[in-house]
Parts: structure tokens; sequence; C-alpha cells
């Protein structure tokens, strides 16, 4: 097995790199449920049931992925697949989002939005009401466990038939202001018709729903412009290709809309070859608020703390920079506005510390 405890790796840091990350307070706003889950959790469950995993997730994690290719993104979609294989019961549902939940608090964060697909677990779980249902729960308990405020996202498949999407927006609505705080679209951005998912995204829309698609990523700043003519986010899963088009920067800006931008996972996908090119300084620096996410860390290796660990690495940010895509982060979050104000504050505090303390 490779030596990876989850975290960014070691690497050299920038001079003031001695304020620790971990008590930066922040918000994680791209987080995928079956992504989320504890490597050591998914080897402990696989066992308990007989479950052979592949050695991309034992001897080798984390895996080696690139979805540049079709065959590519289907061999991430069958470990994404035999990962969510292990979750049999309402226990390890709660589980799961309880040791999600503590690893993003001890990575700093102060509220944690993890989105999720009901349909992949529904036959399971008694229907797509039911998990929903469980999901919510889990993520009330996890949240007072932690001690961090967390929020819902019943997130669509973009490969399944733009009805299903719709059945999940309604299924989504009928929770808005009990736990679900938003509606998304993920999967292969290079599949199916994003004007076909309109009409789901609307019912959100009229339901008073965060709208947070993904958009990209896979494909390039022409589908960025067509997500927000057709799916009007607030925010955009990733977005990072934005960057490629002065147009669509300065339209995102224009348009208020925040990106999740998710390094190790796009260099991991082989969307970037390296940490140095994702474009984070680019976006920021035209306007647009940028939260940065682990997206699944289950896969890639690193949770919250790494992604900020990474641009101080190999972009040499420095913690003034790195407060200040924290600070976005938490202003584009749907948490609660006392816990927004008091987050901004510790933000301030720590970065007024002196460097070293």
């Amino acid at each position: 097995m490779r030596d990876h405890s989850g975290d960014a790796p070691e690497v050299a840091t920038s001079p003031d790199a001695s304020r620790p990350l971990a008590r930066l307070p922040k918000a994680h706003l791209h987080l995928h449920f079956t992504g989320s889950m504890r490597h050591g959790t998914l080897v402990e469950l696989a066992e308990r049931d007989g479950i052979r995993l592949p050695s991309s997730l034992t001897d080798e994690w984390p895996p080696e992925l690139s979805t540049m290719d079709e065959k590519g993104w289907f061999r991430f979609q069958r470990l994404y697949d035999v990962a969510r294989s292990v979750l049999r019961t309402e226990d390890d549902v709660r589980r799961l989002v309880l040791e999600a939940a503590l690893d993003d608090a001890a990575d700093g964060s102060v509220w944690t939005e993890i989105q999720v697909d009901p349909s992949g677990y529904g036959a399971r779980f008694g229907g797509i009401t039911a998990f929903t249902d469980l999901v919510i729960d889990a993520v009330r308990e996890a949240g007072e466990k932690a001690g961090i405020g967390m929020g819902l996202v019943v997130a669509a498949n973009r490969t399944r038939h733009p009805l299903d999407a719709r059945t999940l927006a309604r299924l989504a609505a009928q929770y808005a202001g009990r736990g679900v705080i938003g509606f998304g679209l993920s999967n292969d951005e290079r599949r199916g018709d994003t004007t076909a998912f309109g009409p789901a995204f609307a019912i959100a829309e009229r339901a008073g729903l965060a709208l947070v698609p993904h958009g990209g990523e896979l494909r390039g700043p022409a589908h960025v412009t067509q997500c927000l003519d057709h799916l009007h986010p607030h925010r955009l899963g990733h977005g990072v290709r934005a960057a490629e088009s002065e147009a669509v920067l300065d339209r995102l800006a224009t348009s208020g809309v925040a990106l999740e931008v998710c390094p190790t996972s796009n260099v991991s996908l082989g969307v970037y070859a390296t940490l140095e090119e994702v474009p984070v300084r680019t976006l920021t620096a035209a306007g647009i608020d940028v939260a940065l996410g682990a997206d699944d860390p289950l896969l890639f290796g690193s949770r919250l703390g790494g992604q900020y660990a990474v641009l101080r690495a190999a972009q040499d940010f420095s913690d003034a920079e790195l407060a200040e895509l924290a600070r976005m982060s938490i202003r584009r979050s749907y948490a609660p506005s006392d816990l927004v104000n008091g987050a901004l504050s510790r933000v301030d505090a720590w970065l007024d510390a002196p460097a070293g303390r």
C-alpha cells in the first residue's frame, strides 16, 4: 500500500506557512457522499461483508486515475460503485456522515455541504424518500457531534434520464428548509444534454434551493456558458476551465456565480498535469469567488485541509490569500448568518495572529 494518510503530501512550504491551516475557519462546499468515506472504513466494511475490493482501492490506494477518455471515466465510476456497495445498513450511513464531519472539523471546517444522489441508494434503503430521511437525520446528528454546521445537497445524475432529475428536484423541494439546502447535477460532464435538465433546476429554483451543478471541468468554457444559460447556478462545481475564456470569466464575475474548485481532484483526473496549473489565481483575479473542496477524498487521497496545503506549497499562496479563499467559502455557503459572521471574525483573528503561533 502506498504511504498516504488522506492528507496532502509533505512538501516544502512558503515562508509564512507556520500559521496552522487546520485552525483557519473555512467552509466545505464540494464533498460527495460516497467519496467522503474514510479509506479505513471502506476496507473494514468490505471485509465485514466479504466484498472483494480491487487492488487500486487496497494496496495501490489512492488509485491512479484519469478520466480524459471514456475508458478512464468508466474505471473511475466502477471504483465509486464498489465503494457505494459496502454501505449496507443505517449505521453504515451514519458512520460515513459522522466521520466526514469529524474529518472536516479537524481541518477547520465550520460548515460542510455534502451532496448525495438518493437514487443510488434507494433500492437498498426503502426508496429515495426513506434514504433522504436517513441522510438528513445523519447529517443533523453528525453536525452536532462534530461541532460544525452541515447542509445536504440532493444531486441528480446526468447519465440518467432528465425526468429522473425532475423527480429528485421535487424530492429536494419537499425538504427545503428541513435539512436540504441545494440541488446539484453530477457524473460525467460529457454525457447527457445539459439543456434537458433545465426543468429540474427550475423546480429547485422555485423552492428556493441553492443551484449547484457541476460544469467546466471535463468540458471547456462553452459548457460553463450552457450551464449559466439553462441551469441558472448560484455556484458551479469545478468550473476551472472558464479560465480558458476571458468572456466566460467576465460573465461569471458579473453574474456572481462562485466556483467550487478541487485542486487535487483536477490533477488526479487529468484535467491539469500539475498542481501549479490549477488556475485559482486566474479565477479570483477575474473577480470570481472560489471555494476550495476535496470532491472525493476516498479516491483522491486528500481532504479539505489538503486543498489549502497544496496551494500554499505548489503555488506559494500566502496566508493572506488562503484566508481570503476561506472567507469566500464561508460567504458563499448556505450556512446560517450567525455562523457566517462568527466564522469570518475568526478568519480575521487567524490572520492577525503572528506567524508561528
